[in-house]
């Protein structure tokens, strides 16, 4: 498709694509070239301009390398003791992490795209005719809540920023930072006015809603209680706040009966895959607000001026694992799709779970490869006698780390036992040299959000990415409460969290689900339960739920910063980070954009440190 100058984004209609779902929510159809004056005082044409300010999110909640990487959960490198080198820079936070970092540019220039649309919206609400008031209002507040949205995540990574509130009509190379309390302060304005406006129920499904504003008014004040570096105006009425506003969520948005539900429908084994994109559903009464995604390339991507972004949602191909140097594995296959490593599971993570009664392990994690066609004679490097492999068969098994094989009858004729596939413990993962089945990195797929029947590629995923969700409503309310919030609707902290605990464990409900006690020791077997009791529950407590509970999804780096547990936690659990031994407090927020700064015709200046 055509790239247009930025200058150009506003005035041509031809970029107004519709936000749509798997159920055709909002129309796409295509409007002829007019001249945006002229177009948007209509209501049809303000009624598309709307729509302009939904699909820029696409690409937004795609560039997640400051979102997932360089906390306790993901990295970019793939970690081996064995061949460790420079490490990447958002995990190592070294010299190379500064201004100049691609990843910075991308986000910035996203939100603040965002913004402006957002903005657009905002100020030729007035001019339009032939439009109800109500109607117009409700537009309005949709416009607001994204745009205190692309804010708030600003707010977050860089602290001061500039905060436009209007529409950009000529070029201006001033750029004004408003200090981080005043930009809470108008979120908050601008959240708690759409929320009094918005429908409980939206027109079209895909558009935000009262819901959403309560679910970003929740987590705003749920920072902002939080008060970094005494900075955001925040005090511990805001979690008062964060924890009504929680509450009114929960009402609303019933949680699904089965982690599963809320995610693209497949098996463990691919080959056995029934399901296909044109019969997926993602609609979700636990969904409060999700980005859409649909069947139609011409329409699946984002914004056509972002050079980087892709077509259609491609998080089932971008966390780590992979099926392409097994035995039996076909270098492109739909079976298992691209895993493009960009995102890597660190390795205590998958020890945070009890991998028998926690249902969220086998949906977040593969644990067992399978042949796509058959070997005829493959011989491990350890054995005297060729195999044959047939389509289908087990190639490489990973076992769970509770229950690792001990003894050679349990392992795979690679390291001398018995069996004819790999065998794999939790303290081996990501260690090339441990099996001769395999000439790579080598972990469990994370493949939560793994999409059957899609074409192999980069992205092409057609599924809804659910961005807020009322399982988060709950840990929300669990967290103001442990920070002195009352008068919860369910009741004490535990409470919150033990619902979502025990939707997790299904038939084992009320049982004493087992992580480790040290799950940052590879090799410990020891154990504990993360069952909450009144006594139990604390800040550490409901962000390993929330690792489990959220995995992959867009807020682990806000989850870490908001409470003080970034520099402890991803030095722990990130091998990268611990490595290179670079993160302090200075990395709590990122660097403004170099660009930005060579931009801006006054002293825009930087965050300490970089």
């Amino acid at each position: 498709m055509k790239k247009y100058k930025k200058w150009q984004v506003l005035t041509l209609i031809a970029l107004v694509f519709s936000v749509v779902s798997c159920s055709d929510l909002l129309d796409e159809d295509p409007i002829s070239l007019q001249t945006a004056d002229n177009y948007y005082i209509s209501q049809d044409g303000f009624e598309d301009l709307v729509r302009s300010i939904y699909p820029l999110w696409r690409d937004i909640i795609q560039e997640r390398s400051l979102v997932l990487r360089g906390t306790d959960m993901f990295s970019e490198g793939k970690w081996d003791e064995a061949t460790i080198t420079q490490g990447p820079p958002v995990d190592s936070y070294d010299i190379n992490f500064g201004a100049g970092y691609e990843p910075l540019e991308l986000l910035w220039n996203l939100l603040y795209r965002e913004i402006n649309r957002a903005n657009t919206v905002v100020d030729r609400s007035e001019n339009v005719q032939g439009m109800e008031d109500g109607l117009k209002a409700v537009r309005v507040a949709e416009a607001k809540v994204l745009r205190s949205l692309a804010l708030f995540y600003a707010v977050q990574q860089w602290g001061d920023i500039p905060m436009p509130l209007n529409e950009t009509k000529a070029s201006n190379k001033e750029v004004v930072k408003i200090a981080a309390a005043q930009v809470y302060t108008q979120i908050i304005t601008d959240l708690t006015e759409a929320e009094s406006i918005l429908p409980a129920k939206a027109s079209d499904y895909g558009r935000v809603t009262k819901g959403t504003a309560q679910f970003i008014l929740a987590r705003v004040y749920l920072t902002r209680g939080w008060n970094f570096n005494n900075s955001l105006g925040g005090s511990n009425a805001d979690f008062d706040m964060a924890l009504d506003f929680a509450d009114k969520v929960i009402a609303n948005y019933p949680l699904a009966t089965n982690y599963s539900d809320l995610f693209p429908k497949r098996n463990e084994n691919p080959l056995m895959e029934t399901e296909n994109p044109s019969t997926q559903n993602a609609e979700n009464n636990e969904i409060v607000f999700a980005i859409q995604f649909n069947t139609d390339d011409l329409t699946n991507g984002g914004d056509d001026t972002n050079s980087n972004a892709v077509i259609g949602n491609d998080y089932h191909s971008i966390f780590g694992g992979g099926a392409d140097d097994v035995p039996g594995s076909i270098a492109r296959s739909s079976a298992y799709n691209r895993y493009q490593s960009h995102f890597n599971t660190t390795p205590g993570i998958y020890r945070l779970f009890d991998p028998e009664i926690d249902t969220r392990y086998n949906h977040n994690f593969l644990g067992k490869l399978y042949a796509l066609k058959k070997v005829s004679g493959f011989k491990p490097t350890n054995s005297s006698d060729p195999i044959d492999i047939n389509k289908g068969d087990v190639v490489v098994e990973f076992r769970p780390w509770n229950n690792p094989a001990t003894s050679l009858a349990e392992r795979g004729l690679d390291v001398g036992g018995t069996l004819p596939y790999a065998v794999i413990n939790t303290d081996q993962f990501g260690r090339i040299t441990v099996s001769k089945y395999h000439d790579s990195y080598k972990a469990p797929m994370m493949w939560k959000f793994w999409e059957p029947g899609i074409p192999y590629g980069d992205a092409l995923g057609t599924f809804d990415f659910a961005l807020f969700r009322s399982a988060e409503a709950y840990l929300i309310a669990a967290e103001a409460l442990v920070k002195g919030a009352s008068g919860g609707n369910l009741g004490s902290a535990d409470v919150y969290y033990n619902a979502i605990v025990d939707r997790a464990l299904g038939a084992n409900a009320g049982a004493d689900p087992l992580q480790a006690s040290n799950p940052e020791d590879v090799s410990s077997l020891t154990s504990k339960s993360y069952r909450a009791t009144a006594a139990t529950i604390d800040i550490d407590m409901i962000l390993d739920e929330r690792a489990r509970e959220l995995m992959g999804e867009y807020v682990r780096w806000y989850d870490l910063k908001r409470t003080g547990k970034l520099i402890e936690r991803a030095t722990k659990y990130n091998p990268w980070t611990a490595a290179s031994g670079s993160l302090d407090a200075h990395h709590l927020l990122r660097p403004i954009p170099q660009q930005e700064i060579d931009l801006s015709s006054n002293n825009l200046g930087q965050n300490p440190g970089y």
